[in-house]
């Protein structure tokens, strides 16, 4: 049981790490980071329900998981393939698409949530 305990400990600190990674060498996770933060202080404000929150946040990690995994495909094929390559070429932007589509529906999703709310406050 301790050996489990202590390679479930390293596994979460390599995760860590791999966050640390994504958001110290990527511009993009700056943009997450500043948008998520703008997102979850502006729901404190709003008092969002319960299912709003979950929504949020389902959405917030869909985006940053999808950079992510985006950003580890991009790792893999520079390591693969340091050379132009036509499939490598492919295999980067169709990680971006994904994170694009990402990005696009969540902020369908925070208009969704947000939105109506916002717009209340603002004409009320």
């Amino acid at each position: 049981m301790k050996k489990f305990t202590k390679t479930r400990g390293k596994a979460f600190q390599y995760a860590i790490e791999g966050l640390f990674l994504a958001v110290k060498t990527q511009k993009n996770t700056w943009i997450y980071l500043v948008v998520t933060l703008l997102v979850i202080s502006l729901s404190f404000v709003l008092d969002l329900s319960n299912d709003e929150w979950a929504i949020l946040i389902i959405t917030i990690a869909f985006v940053w998981s999808a950079e992510i995994i985006n950003t580890s495909i991009e790792a893999i094929i520079d390591l693969v393939s340091p050379d132009h390559h036509p499939l490598a070429k492919a295999a980067k932007d169709l990680g971006a698409a994904a994170v694009l589509v990402a990005a696009i529906s969540s902020v369908i999703v925070g208009l969704l949530i947000l939105g109506p709310t916002i717009w209340s406050y603002i004409f009320h």
